[in-house]
């Protein structure tokens, strides 16, 4: 027993070997139960060793007792230490069920080791979505993983309610990948019943389904969302329609101008000016037409092959033959999270805990720019620098649009210089 072990290790721990495991994509499902077993013990680590800090979570407990304590479903009367209820009912349903696990949100600890869980999960439908593209190697995912003191934080330290929203829209680019379109919209639209900000994958996702399905189709999976959607706000529209709908769907909030990791080196009264939200919006919606006409021929490209792939998935089948037509999927992710990306570049306002709505896309985003690995390498390291700048700084400000031009500018040089998805070698 022991000679085959040794033996095994000797076969597996050559450097030929240990390289192909760190730099070719094609292993990264070999790495993941690793990195998530280093995981686990790095988050255990920092629940018991490092300090919690109270941001949001106590106002999240005062704002979901309203309803299971009081059985209050006026929005417009839910409210906490931070202000009003500002997110939609599946909010309400996920941190009621939090409420009543952490002993009505005074048990800190439990709430840490949910996140935890969370946040396991989180890595594994990374793992299984960048199994799918084969873009990016292994190693960066084994640098993201334990590089970012913040995402953790994020997690485990301050128990936000983005990283509940990203792991949902996650799970629904996993089904998506998978073909499961039914489940995909559900998911999706969960998703957004947690934080608005997934709808910044919408004008993709909108095209993919008039690609994949046509006018009559997109309907209906549009219809699937919007049910999810008056299913679980049915009982405070039921209340009280109006204030529901302007709290939980409220664009026009105007963020605090102290806690903006992206606008330090903007005056403060430019930041707060309507023209400035006005001139965000307009680039951010040019900027995505700039786009669209790209996105609209991978995504007729990844609709083709998806479809070829079914046609003869029952004929493979029966001659046993495996065919492996994931290389596809990048041609689903890369408009998909271009399209968060940009709306996250051109944003009126990123918060802290607003780094997990693209943390995971970035090494995607980066191998799919035509830039070298040392100095896409360069670019995720100063982006981490700038979101763990404690406040942030005019500089820090502007550094991190500087890392997000040089991506965009990738992304748009890409689409030129190859003209269709590749895969990185």
């Amino acid at each position: 027993m022991w000679k085959k072990c040794i033996k095994t290790v000797k076969t597996h721990g050559s450097l030929e070997n240990i390289k192909s495991y760190l730099f070719d994509p094609s292993y990264t499902s070999s790495i993941k139960w690793i990195v998530i077993a280093i995981e686990f013990v790095l988050n255990l680590y920092i629940i018991q060793k490092v300090r919690y800090t109270e941001i949001d979570w106590k106002a999240y407990m005062q704002e979901v007792e309203g309803v299971v304590v009081n059985g209050t479903f006026d929005y417009g009367k839910l409210k906490g230490d931070t202000g009003p209820l500002v997110y939609p009912a599946g909010f309400v349903y996920v941190f009621s069920v939090l409420y009543y696990l952490t002993a009505f949100g005074k048990n800190i600890k439990v709430g840490q080791y949910i996140f935890m869980l969370l946040y396991l999960v989180n890595i594994y439908l990374v793992f299984k979505i960048h199994e799918r593209s084969k873009k990016v190697p292994p190693f960066v995912m084994l640098l993201q993983c334990f590089s970012s003191y913040r995402i953790h934080s994020i997690y485990v330290l301050r128990l936000f309610n983005d990283p509940i929203a990203v792991i949902l829209l996650y799970l629904s680019v996993y089904m998506f990948l998978k073909n499961k379109w039914v489940v995909g919209s559900i998911v999706y639209s969960l998703a957004v019943s947690i934080k608005m900000n997934i709808l910044l994958y919408s004008p993709v996702l909108l095209i993919a389904y008039i690609t994949k399905f046509g006018i009559r189709g997109t309907i209906k999976h549009i219809t699937y969302c919007a049910l999810v959607q008056l299913l679980l706000g049915l009982p405070f529209l039921i209340n009280n329609p109006i204030n529901y709908v302007q709290g939980a769907f409220d664009i026009s909030r105007v963020f605090v101008y102290k806690w903006s990791v992206n606008w330090k080196f903007v005056p403060p009264n430019i930041f707060v000016s309507g023209y400035f939200h006005t001139l965000l919006l307009a680039i951010h919606l040019t900027v995505l037409l700039c786009f669209t006409a790209t996105w609209i021929k991978y995504l007729n490209s990844y609709a083709k092959m998806k479809q070829i792939e079914h046609d003869l998935k029952p004929q493979l089948k029966k001659k046993k033959i495996n065919i492996n037509m994931d290389i596809s999927a990048n041609l689903f992710l890369l408009p998909m999270f271009s399209a968060n990306f940009i709306g996250i570049m051109f944003s009126r306002s990123l918060h802290y805990q607003f780094y997990v709505w693209y943390y995971h896309t970035l090494p995607f985003l980066l191998w799919s720019t035509p830039y070298g690995n040392k100095f896409r390498l360069i670019v995720l390291g100063l982006i981490e620098i700038c979101w763990n700048t404690f406040p942030a700084t005019a500089f820090s400000s502007a550094l991190l649009h500087v890392c997000h031009c040089i991506i965009l500018y990738g992304l748009h040089r890409y689409r030129y210089r190859y003209g269709s998805i590749k895969k990185n070698r």
